[in-house]
């Protein structure tokens, strides 16, 4: 009996510790937005950056490539919103939103890592998920290849993404996204609201 009272005690602990799959980030690029899928419920949309010179994963091409990525690492997690990183290293330089003349990474870095063919090199080409203080330009084209975001924003996914988790990079549009099977189970009406 006590064999039993303990083999049960062991599997509800195991059942209570079973970590939940990470949260996934599905970038469209037709939209310029950045959703995050908790399971088969969407839990953020943010406004995005990608790249004014398209999509693409070549070497010096400036694009932004598309398919699956992981997140690879994260920087910045203490730094001030607007502070300055070169070569993924904080300068102790902060900028405010929009100051003129400057484009650096800011605030936060999440590092992607391609997972197929198509991206395999964005990792070496430095493809990011990072703050800008060009704020103005969010919602358009105007990137050099990364996924650039409100400082307020990228501090917010740096805290709900861990290292691991699963991004998509797509082309399309939100419902052709939701279609893929991001947001599989979920009724039709609730996709990308």
């Amino acid at each position: 009996m006590l064999r039993k009272i303990f083999t049960l005690s062991l599997t509800i602990l195991a059942l209570s510790t079973v970590a939940r799959a990470a949260p996934e980030v599905i970038v469209s690029v037709a939209d310029q937005k950045l959703y995050v899928f908790d399971g088969p419920k969407k839990i953020a949309t943010y406004k995005i950056s990608t790249s004014k010179f398209g999509l693409g994963d070549g070497f010096r091409s400036y694009r932004t490539p598309t398919g699956t990525f992981r997140v690879a690492g994260k920087v910045g997690g203490n730094l001030a919103s607007g502070a300055v990183l070169k070569g993924l290293r904080p300068t102790g330089e902060v900028l405010a939103p929009n100051a003129p003349g400057r484009d650096p990474i800011v605030t936060r870095v999440l590092t992607l890592a391609g997972q197929e063919a198509q991206n395999a090199h964005a990792r070496s080409r430095g493809i990011y998920i990072h703050g800008t203080p060009e704020e103005k330009r969010i919602g358009k084209p105007a990137s050099y290849g990364c996924i650039r975001m409100r400082s307020r924003d990228v501090m917010e996914l740096y805290e709900a993404i861990p290292v691991g988790a699963l991004v998509r990079i797509q082309a399309d549009r939100g419902a052709r996204i939701a279609a893929s099977g991001a947001a599989a189970g979920v009724p039709r009406a609730q996709w990308f609201q």
